[in-house]
């Protein structure tokens, strides 16, 4: 996927609510231990906040708070966070819906790539349809703002599956290109092979959901 984040309008001024430094009792920087502590409490709160509400102006206030003032310093505690935790799930939600953003474009050209290749009911087979890139970001911002009530096992999933989608789309249109433009075609099959890491891992994080085993 592109680096090219493409004309951006000026970030707001915004308070940091939660970050490393808060979690740093001695000089010798950020206390590993609470640094993962408030990752997870973070994670769970987003989350089971989200599942358990169902006040309408309440879910408003979680979404403008997320899009506003935190979620991406919020994501970053999760980032060292082991790859099929909760927070390491939300992470990976967050990596996805960044790099989605990013170029949006490119990304559904590889999704299209991938869902028109005879593999594609092999990779999706017993998951609910992939998201397209536009259902992915609701779906993703709904989570990552605790605002989503829906099946968190389930979003996982089709999350997981739109990975493998565009990772096969990537595959597709690195063969087309590998005469032409060796060194695109090997960062394509790396990328892809990357996004099936990331598959592999949020379907982890959904069985374990499903189990009551995602901490």
């Amino acid at each position: 996927m592109s680096e090219d984040a493409g004309n951006r309008s000026p970030r707001p001024h915004r308070p940091v609510p939660l970050a490393p430094a808060d979690f740093e009792p001695f000089a010798g920087g950020a206390d590993p231990a609470r640094v993962s502590e408030a990752a997870h409490l973070a994670a769970h709160a987003l989350v089971h906040h989200g599942r358990a509400n169902d006040d309408p102006e309440v879910t408003a206030r979680l979404v403008s708070l997320a899009d506003q003032q935190g979620l991406e310093v919020i994501a970053e505690l999760w980032a060292e966070s082991p790859a099929r935790s909760l927070p390491g799930a939300l992470w990976r939600l967050y990596a996805l819906r960044a790099a989605t953003q990013r170029d949006p474009e490119r990304v559904a050209v590889y999704f299209k790539a991938g869902k028109d290749t005879a593999q594609v009911s092999h990779v999706v087979a017993g998951v609910a349809e992939p998201p397209g890139a536009d259902e992915l970001k609701t779906m993703t911002d709904a989570i990552l703002s605790g605002a989503f009530d829906g099946d968190f096992d389930v979003a996982l999933e089709r999350s997981a599956a739109f990975c493998r989608v565009v990772a096969l789309g990537q595959t597709e249109v690195a063969d087309q290109r590998e005469a032409s433009n060796e060194e695109h075609a090997s960062k394509l099959t790396l990328s892809a092979q990357r996004l099936v890491k990331t598959a592999e891992d949020l379907e982890h994080a959904a069985s374990a959901w499903r189990r009551g085993e995602l901490d």
